[in-house]
């Protein structure tokens, strides 16, 4: 398998396990960086291959693990604390490096974005949307936590159009989705904006390369998709 990019992923444990198999899912080389015994264990008995043990507050040691500025860097750590100095200290060797951060509060979320995080989880946030579509919308939410479970065997994905792309100037409506197994949910069309348009939106739109366009469907027929729209004409 080809992989895209390289994911280093620091922590392991229940809590954060999740976001390893999400990783896993994206095509994304993922490293785990562990400093404990107990989570290497846990790594292993899950079936990760790639785990590497070193100190994580020793900045030679994160080093060594040559970065480069198109890879991720997953900050999980169970310690706020220490996910805060590792977010800090990562940012600091790898300013150029996109850093996601896992956090359970408002505080910590507040603090990982001023150590350098450029995306992060709010497990707060996500604990109380999901206690609200409970409420409000049960069939939505378990249609969502089908397709987000470990379990499936399909997820969405996001495929950025080249240019040359086969897709490139064709009109959404005139292009079969069905032929390759998969359901168009929306798009990002630069032409118009950049915020995201659900397929319900009513705009009439074609496909131009530097669109990003978001399917869902099962693993190998996202993956046999995006080859299709990546391959040059």
């Amino acid at each position: 398998m080809a992989y895209k990019k390289r994911a280093f992923m620091f922590g392991y444990s229940k809590s954060s396990s999740f976001v390893a198999q999400q990783l896993s899912y994206e095509n994304l080389y993922l490293t785990l960086v562990l400093s404990d015994d107990e989570a290497y264990k846990k790594a292993q008995d899950d079936g990760y291959i790639d785990i590497k043990k070193i100190d994580i507050t020793n900045d030679e040691e994160l080093k060594e693990l040559e970065v480069k500025e198109d890879d991720y860097l997953v900050c999980v750590l169970d310690d706020n604390h220490y996910n805060v100095f590792l977010t800090l200290s990562l940012h600091a060797l790898f300013p150029k490096t996109v850093i996601i951060a896992l956090s359970d509060s408002m505080h910590t979320t507040q603090k990982l974005k001023i150590a350098g995080a450029k995306h992060i989880i709010d497990l707060y946030e996500v604990s109380v949307n999901r206690l609200y579509n409970i409420i409000n919308k049960p069939v939505t939410t378990k249609l969502i936590e089908r397709l987000f479970s470990p379990n499936e065997e399909f997820s969405f994905k996001e495929i950025v159009i080249p240019k040359g792309s086969p897709i490139d100037g064709i009109m959404v409506d005139n292009f079969n989705f069905e032929e390759y197994k998969v359901i168009m949910v929306g798009m990002i069309d630069k032409r118009l904006s950049n915020k995201f348009l659900f397929v319900t939106s009513g705009v009439e739109n074609h496909f131009d390369s530097g669109d990003t366009i978001v399917c869902i469907g099962y693993h190998e027929d996202l993956d046999r998709f995006e080859k299709f729209v990546n391959r040059l004409c």
